[in-house]
């Protein structure tokens, strides 16, 4: 038995002997490769964080100190310590752990986050709770890093928090070298203890008090000591951006030596106020592989050898599409210029990078600064590629809208990770996009089926002028090329078919129309199939399309809600078409993680359910025109 399988909460780690910690790591570290090796998920992260981790249990009681993780995927040892490392085994899979905080696991997951950027704000309004209920003796604590404190909201909790002296707050900015690298210069770990020594903010109060009494002298006597103190600290070390703000701060801490980070964070709690603690740690740690990888330091593989570290071969997927053709486009046009943020790698854009590195910009995590430079780019007569998950597109909502859209800039939105990703639960599925920017003027928005569409969309959207347009595509392995039978319009025909459904295939929902529309025609229905490719604005070709059939069918991978199916139905009664319009989509809640092929079966986004649920809608529609052949029911 291990020292770790005693662990079934906080209060065993805080019991724990000293000289057993080291043992207690090492077992984690061990758990994690093996688990991870086997599920996929984000492992240099929790490597990195395994010391700081046992610290913050041992010096901190959660849930009574609430222990909050940005981003929520550094929480895996955190979910070890707080009695679920008997359930590692399901890690990421369906009915198991998520990859991330949640609440329905544990008393322990305050906050259920993996948008970066987030914590310090939730922090910030705990402890104001805390301390305007007067639950004394309560401490928020927010952990910060993997790229997360370049995110432009943490910027303004900490302007926030800076301002109220007596918030109960400990922030951790775990640094490890890789996403976040904090411009704080080389502060000496005596002058951070000096500084966070009660004794010295009592002496320097007292000092401050009796001075004021001083005639004449007093005042000019400890404004001359206070700039002598400020000048001593400047020469000794540059003056810190977090203390520029009224943050006391102390580090930087070695996040790999137990004693040192116990002994900065119980004086950090012991202050009584808002604390930053810097604490250095190395992505991968303890895992040769990891540490060695220098893409990424293993920071979200798939299931690998855990002995060599290999993972086996990927499929060839959309990103990969998507990235071969941007760098083909960045050959051809010397006006495209690309944008992530923190997502080289995970968006394709590293081969984009090598081949063009002064057109390359990676701004962190900082969506909303991606779109609005975008926009500045534009202006200055470029013509910007946004790479981004289409999840983290919410982020930029508002400069999409109003500075690049208002202004009419002709800036390219790449949305990977588009509809249902499966693994990373609730908060990584792309399905909210289609839905928020229908409602942007002047937006154009495409959904390719293939790898062929992609490529040809990608073209298309790039040359398009005097606004903004959106390529979305799903994860994982690219799909097999369906040609088209026919067009009508801009639209691409998959089937043609005698009056009965015509069904509205919205990107990688082409192969599940076409499946059911076989096993309609098996029950005596006939379906054509088409495919808009540009689902926004819709090409007036479809009005005329659906009037000459019974009922029209859109699938989307989005949600129901204000998606592609609103706006093919908004279109067709504005053209006085009564044809009726059923949508099926992503039902507009939460969904638990899984694999995406069990969770498009789940809700119903299959070629056998959609059959079903057509061939019953059209026997219900047969029905009411038996009985009302004048259609006036």
């Amino acid at each position: 038995m291990g020292i770790l399988d005693t662990v079934k909460g906080p209060q065993d780690v805080r019991r724990m002997d000293a000289g057993d910690l080291p043992r207690l790591a090492a077992e984690i570290r061990e758990l994690l490769v093996s688990s991870v090796a086997k599920t996929g998920g984000h492992l240099g992260p929790n490597l990195g964080v395994v010391e700081l981790t046992i610290a913050l249990h041992r010096v901190f009681e959660s849930p009574r100190d609430p222990i909050l993780f940005d981003t929520g995927h550094q929480s895996y040892v955190h979910k070890m310590l707080t009695g679920r490392a008997g359930d590692f085994g399901t890690l990421r899979q369906e009915g198991g752990l998520s990859g991330y905080p949640s609440q329905a696991e544990s008393e322990h997951d305050v906050i259920e986050n993996s948008h970066a950027s987030t914590a310090l704000s939730y922090a910030d309004g705990l402890a104001k709770a805390f301390t305007l209920r007067g639950e004394t003796g309560r401490t928020a604590v927010a952990v910060i890093g993997d790229g997360a404190l370049t995110g432009g909201m943490a910027w303004e909790a900490l302007n926030n928090i800076a301002a109220r002296k007596d918030l109960p707050l400990i922030m951790v900015v775990n640094d490890n070298g890789r996403s976040y690298s904090p411009t704080i210069g080389g502060l000496a770990s005596h002058l951070s203890s000096l500084r966070m020594t009660q004794k010295y903010e009592d002496a320097l109060g007292f000092v401050k008090e009796n001075l004021a009494k001083v005639p004449v002298v007093g005042a000019p006597f400890y404004d001359a000591l206070h700039g002598m103190k400020k000048g001593i600290k400047d020469i000794l070390a540059p003056q810190v951006m977090f203390e520029d703000l009224g943050l006391k701060y102390v580090g930087p801490i070695d996040g790999h030596d137990l004693e040192a980070l116990e002994a900065a964070l119980r004086k950090a709690k012991g202050f009584g106020g808002p604390v930053i603690v810097h604490v250095l740690t190395r992505k991968g740690q303890g895992y040769s592989p990891a540490e060695n990888h220098d893409e990424d330091n293993f920071h979200g593989p798939g299931p690998f050898d855990p002995v060599t570290g290999e993972e086996p071969p990927k499929p060839h997927s959309w990103t990969n599409v998507f990235s071969e053709e941007i760098v083909r486009l960045g050959a051809e046009r010397p006006d495209i210029v690309a944008i992530t943020a923190a997502m080289l790698y995970p968006v394709g854009l590293a081969p984009f990078a090598e081949a063009y590195p002064d057109r390359i910009y990676d701004v962190g995590i900082a969506e909303q600064h991606a779109l609005t430079s975008a926009a500045g780019l534009a202006m200055g007569g470029l013509r910007p590629v946004v790479a981004l998950y289409a999840t983290f597109l919410n982020r930029a909502f508002d400069q999409l809208l109003m500075d690049v859209a208002l202004h009419r800039l002709p800036v390219v939105v790449t949305l990977d990770r588009s509809g249902v990703t499966g693994d990373d639960g609730a908060s990584h599925n792309g399905m909210w996009d289609m839905s928020i920017l229908q409602i942007v003027p002047g937006l154009s928005m495409a959904a390719p089926r293939d790898a062929v569409r992609l490529r040809e969309l990608l073209r298309e959207a790039v040359a398009i002028e005097g606004g903004p347009s959106v390529v979305r595509y799903p994860k994982g392995a690219v799909a097999a090329e369906i040609a088209a039978v026919g067009k009508i319009g801009t639209m691409d025909v998959l089937r043609s078919g005698e009056p009965d459904v015509l069904l509205v295939a919205v990107g990688s929902m082409a192969e599940v129309c076409l499946d059911a529309a076989a096993l309609l025609d098996a029950q005596g229905i006939s379906a054509t199939v088409v495919d808009p490719r540009w689902v926004k604005p819709l090409d007036d070709a479809l009005v005329p399309l659906a009037a000459e059939h019974k009922l029209v069918v859109v699938v989307e991978d989005n949600g129901r809600v204000g998606g592609v199916g609103d706006a093919v139905a908004r279109m067709l009664r504005d053209a006085d078409v009564d044809v009726p319009v059923r949508t099926y989509g992503i039902p507009q809640r939460f969904l638990d993680h899984a694999k995406r092929p069990k969770i498009l079966a789940e809700i119903g986004l299959t070629g056998q359910d959609l059959a079903r649920e057509i061939t019953e809608a059209v026997a219900r529609r047969s029905s009411v025109l038996e009985d009302d052949p004048a259609g006036q029911v």
